[in-house]
């Protein structure tokens, strides 16, 4: 019998293993989040779960901040430095000029802008005229953006003055009943006085000029379109009101809106400002490289950074000399990040000549943070890295590890204040599984969505029993940290068997070569799937794929060793910095197996009767 790698691995491969389950069947007469939950006798000291949150919207948690923190730093960009009082005087002229645009309650409104001060002024000006914010990657090729501006409805669409971006947008403004309006952000408008003269020489060839029509607007004249007119509120339920339409990240299919409201998005931010140790009063400046219109640097970075009177250092995107240098220089407390981002400082050679003790604790979300990327980061900076858990639909953040009290590597954390998780049958949903046993992980609390806009049976199917089906495998201890082990659709079906690619990943982590890993299932006429491994290794390592596999025998099934192992000097990525698996199985299968860059070791690969 095969050894397992951890304890956490010990506890898993038992639940799955098991021809027995013990199950209970939920009481139909207590509510879902009554009733005893594991987590609550570990929680952090001071931190409440059972706590209650005030249903309201995102214009009043901006409202508040500026009236409580008017003279702090708010964002800082590029050495400019933009204090909470200017921030709200220029959200509320914006806010004018929407409203003059016609942007009123219901109004869709795109924001396709990496991170600048212009993210956030945009962002809460769009709420504070009674419009919804559709987020939408830059990145993005015309096609995929396309199909979020006629998917949403967005009527406006929000950019910066660069052809780069210009070029994806304009055969939406050639064909009637797309894009109304553009507003056209300018970069020179938010650099410090020393820059901002000289980018228009330096790169005037990658700035558009503003077409001097109806259909565009400068943001400048967005904001004297607001002047003098007074900016009426508009009434709404924060419990029913969308603020976002979040697109998913569409890796196992076309994106899908969720219907965020003002309440779910208030109540997140609320939630991880709780989840902060009681003492922890004192002023955080949040390192903001996450983009912000993803959904997790929308809320833990803008959003939760707003709340508490937080500096926002924002950077347009990750570069790792780019990061060292505001972590020395602008001494932010909170970096939340994804494991790519941390994986690559710690591969930064000459890492001890910039000053990490500013940094009371970072957060890793969006993908699997591997156990030796979080412990060489810890060594080397000195710095606590905890991991955390959640998903576009629910606002998005779930679980964290406590940032003061028990981390348990390998554990996405405990449930939030007023987050109900559970693990269900995932072939028998109105099952609940005890901890230790794998199942789906289903979620409800007040940061849940409403719904996908324009997906009525795919709502019917997600929240199925009244809870939100994450598609995500996974279980309990008995100390209620939770534990992932990977997407129901990821799950690689080989000869029978079913083989999680990310309890893979975690072994083939433990040997010193390895860097980075991606495991998917490609199409194999025997078996169905078969197991396919694409490895980066650090520099000056070396390994073979017959040594790597002789290393896993110990520690996986026979079954679940990768039969092809391909070496890489990068992989993909998705916009956020992810291992794009996407991108990856749509390669695997366009080639035929055993060609292409494929190396073999020559050695027949592990059957499943061994």
């Amino acid at each position: 019998m095969n050894t397992p790698i951890s304890g956490n691995f010990s506890r898993a491969f038992r639940a799955f293993l098991s021809p027995i389950r013990k199950k209970r069947t939920p009481d139909p007469a207590m509510p879902i989040g009554e009733g005893p939950h594991p987590w609550e006798a570990y929680y952090p000291e001071g931190i409440d779960w059972d706590v209650q949150f005030e249903s309201k919207s995102l214009v009043r948690l901006f409202d508040d901040a500026i009236a409580r923190y008017g003279e702090r730093p708010c964002i800082k960009f590029r050495g400019r430095s933009f204090p909470y009082k200017e921030v709200g005087e220029l959200v509320d002229r914006a806010a004018r000029g929407f409203r003059a645009l016609g942007v009123d309650r219901g109004i869709k409104v795109a924001l396709m802008l990496p991170n600048s001060p212009y993210t956030v002024i945009c962002y809460y000006a769009v709420l504070k005229a009674g419009g919804r914010v559709v987020n939408i990657n830059p990145l993005y090729a015309s096609p995929e953006i396309a199909h979020l501006i006629n998917d949403s409805g967005a009527c406006i669409l929000v950019m910066l003055d660069l052809k780069s971006l210009y070029r994806k947008i304009e055969p939406l403004l050639a064909e009637e009943n797309r894009l109304e309006k553009v507003v056209v952000c300018s970069v020179a408008g938010v650099l410090p006085f020393t820059e901002k003269a000289l980018f228009p020489l330096l790169r005037r060839r990658e700035l558009i000029s503003v077409p001097k029509d109806d259909r565009h607007v400068s943001y400048e004249r967005l904001k004297e379109n607001g002047q003098g007119q007074t900016l009426e509120t508009v009434e709404i339920d924060p419990t029913d009101e969308v603020a976002v339409l979040q697109y998913t990240g569409g890796t196992t299919g076309t994106p899908k809106g969720a219907r965020l409201t003002h309440a779910n998005l208030h109540a997140n931010a609320r939630q991880l400002a709780l989840w902060r140790p009681p003492a922890d009063d004192s002023r955080d400046v949040l390192l903001g490289v996450l983009p912000l219109f993803h959904a997790f640097g929308m809320t833990a970075v803008m959003n939760l950074g707003l709340s508490v009177g937080a500096e926002l250092v924002l950077l347009p995107h990750f570069k790792v000399g780019e990061v060292l240098n505001a972590i020395d220089r602008d001494k932010p407390t909170i970096f939340i990040g994804v494991p790519t981002m941390f994986s690559a400082i710690n591969a930064v050679r000459d890492l001890s000549k910039y000053d990490f003790s500013s940094l009371k604790y970072c957060i890793s979300g969006g993908a699997p943070l591997p156990l030796s990327v979080q412990r060489t980061f810890e060594e080397l900076t000195g710095c606590i890295l905890v991991e955390g858990y959640g998903l576009s639909e629910a606002g998005p953040v779930c679980t964290v590890n406590p940032l003061a009290g028990r981390n348990k590597p390998g554990s996405v954390g405990l449930p939030l204040p007023g987050t109900t998780i559970e693990i269900v049958d995932p072939e028998d949903p109105g099952t609940l599984l005890p901890p230790g046993e794998l199942g789906e992980i289903c979620i409800s609390g007040p940061q849940v969505m409403l719904g996908y806009a324009n997906r009525a049976q795919e709502n019917v199917d997600a929240f199925l029993g009244g809870r939100l089906h994450t598609g995500d495998i996974g279980y309990f201890d008995e100390e209620g940290y939770l534990y992932i082990v990977d997407r129901i659709k990821e799950i690689i079906l080989t000869g029978g068997f079913n083989v999680y690619p990310r309890m893979v990943e975690d072994a083939m982590h433990l040997h010193p070569a390895v860097a980075e890993v991606a495991v998917c299932g490609l199409p194999d006429p025997h078996r169905g799937e078969t197991v396919q491994a694409f490895v980066r290794l650090h520099a000056e390592r070396s390994v073979s794929a017959a040594e790597l596999r002789a290393f896993l025998k110990d520690k996986l099934a026979s079954f679940e060793i990768p039969r092809k192992i391909e070496f890489r000097d990068e992989l993909p990525r998705t916009f956020i910095g992810k291992i794009s698996k996407r991108a990856l199985i749509a390669e695997g299968k366009q080639r035929h197996p055993g060609e292409g860059e494929l190396r073999f070791d020559g050695v027949p690969p592990p059957s499943e009767k061994e």
